[in-house]
């Protein structure tokens, strides 16, 4: 087995391997990460059977307890999707703030779609509403574009059940009903920062609402609030209350009011409960709309979780091999502390795009290190969570779909969109850091 730097350089390697050929070649992520594990593995020294057999139980081991969570909260996000209960969300949240802070209302709209569905997803479906508010209100579209976009963004990055957030938690063994506590805690000085900077310096950049037709003159009858919201708020209260009765005070005691929390508190149970009450978005609840939206959803899953898989078998591969170790002393020398996780996720994730990419890949790099570096407790694992997700936003920019959707749709050139979206989105990662640093002060 291989020992001293040169383990360093194997890592180094192999995350170079992982931005060449998902930012330049687009290969994707998938194969790349599977790549990554066998050669950091037959690279270090492992007898090559061995590396077989500790990609494919890393593969298995992180889907086993993730997987099913991924699928329930991507159909969750497709049946809100379909059912045009995001528009629901977004009059509900405009009936409450008034249109006069349609900014404002747009960026917390972004916030909570965002938790189930991706944020290119969610923009492209509010973008009809965010014009018609623009032009209503004299708005400039770039401000309404980031408010909309940072408020997207900072909850798809930092609350589960988005996938990026469900699967770096499940990699590190966080609790992930503390992860939405805290993600909620994070969120809200993030999605703040990004209102902050829309309102403040995008509105600078006059750009003028291209809508003809009302949002409000479409004859569509939309869900009701209650439908629309209970998939996501219930299933989340459902996972906080178990992170509740879990705690060591065991303020509910130990009888079966906590077995009652804890087996529907469940993530994979509170997703599913969270599944079925999406049905009630279904005009009809027949083969059509199960195969057709329930089957999207699934078939939207299947990337993700691939993706997952791949981390958790790198990740499998790192803790096999002396690399986690040798890595956590040395880097230990240097008291990054928390604000490792958001360097490695702000690196890979202006290199080669993708926040999802990015929060697995993190994860599973930091999956070995965390004993090392003091960060294996549970609260940490759960700020460790938040740190990558602070880094996987920061920034978007060319090599991000989620960029060029925000641009377009806006009607904003490739300059103005680097000035506005991009710097927004930096400013962002930087609040949500700062944030899980003072958190980190006070729990760790």
């Amino acid at each position: 087995m291989v020992q001293g730097p040169l383990l360093i350089v194997i890592l180094l390697a192999a995350i170079a391997f992982i931005v060449l050929m998902t930012a330049k070649v687009r290969m994707h992520a998938f194969l790349v990460l599977l790549l990554a594990a066998f050669g950091v593995g037959i690279l270090s020294g492992m007898n090559p059977l061995d590396v077989i057999k500790t990609v494919t139980g890393g593969f298995g081991g992180i889907l086993s307890y993730i997987g099913i969570v991924i699928i329930a909260g991507t159909i969750i996000g497709t049946l809100l999707e379909k059912s045009r209960g995001t528009l629901t969300m977004a009059n509900t949240v405009l009936d409450f703030i008034g249109e006069a802070k349609s900014a404002l209302a747009m960026s917390i709209t972004g916030a909570i779609v965002s938790i189930p569905v991706f944020c290119d997803s969610g923009f492209v479906i509010l973008s009809s509403l965010n014009k018609s508010l623009a032009k209503k209100s004299k708005t400039s579209m770039a401000t309404m574009a980031v408010a909309l976009s940072s408020g997207l963004y900072a909850t798809h990055t930092l609350i589960p059940p988005t996938p990026g957030p469900i699967a770096a938690a499940g990699t590190l063994g966080a609790d992930l009903g503390m992860v939405i506590i805290l993600g909620l805690v994070v969120s809200i000085p993030t999605i703040g920062a990004g209102y902050l900077w829309a309102t403040k310096f995008a509105g600078n950049y006059y750009i003028e609402s291209d809508i003809e037709i009302e949002v409000e003159e479409e004859n569509v009858e939309l869900p009701s609030r209650f439908d629309a919201f209970a998939p996501i708020v219930i299933p989340i209260i459902l996972i906080t209350l178990k992170s509740i009765v879990d705690f060591p005070a065991h303020i509910l005691g130990t009888g079966n009011l906590k077995l009652f929390f804890d087996f529907f508190g469940d993530p994979t149970v509170a997703l599913l409960i969270g599944v079925f009450l999406g049905f009630r978005l279904m005009p009809e609840l027949n083969g059509e709309y199960f195969n057709g939206w329930v089957g999207e959803g699934i078939k939207n899953a299947a990337s993700i979780i691939m993706i997952t898989g791949a981390g958790g078998a790198f990740g499998a591969v790192l803790k096999a091999t002396p690399i986690g170790s040798y890595l956590g002393t040395t880097l230990a020398h240097y008291n990054l502390g928390i604000f490792l996780p958001f360097v490695i996720a702000a690196a890979l994730k202006t290199a080669q795009g993708s926040s999802t990419v990015a929060l697995v890949t993190t994860a599973s790099l930091l999956s070995p290190l965390l004993p090392e570096l003091g960060l294996d407790a549970g609260m940490a694992q759960s700020l460790v969570v938040m740190a990558i997700g602070a880094g996987a936003m920061t920034i978007s920019h060319a090599n991000d779909s989620y960029f060029w959707v925000v641009s377009q749709f806006s009607n904003m050139d490739t300059s103005t969109a680097y000035k506005t979206h991009s710097m927004g989105t930096l400013i962002q990662g930087i609040t949500a850091i700062i944030t899980v640093y003072i958190l980190s002060l006070i729990f760790i």
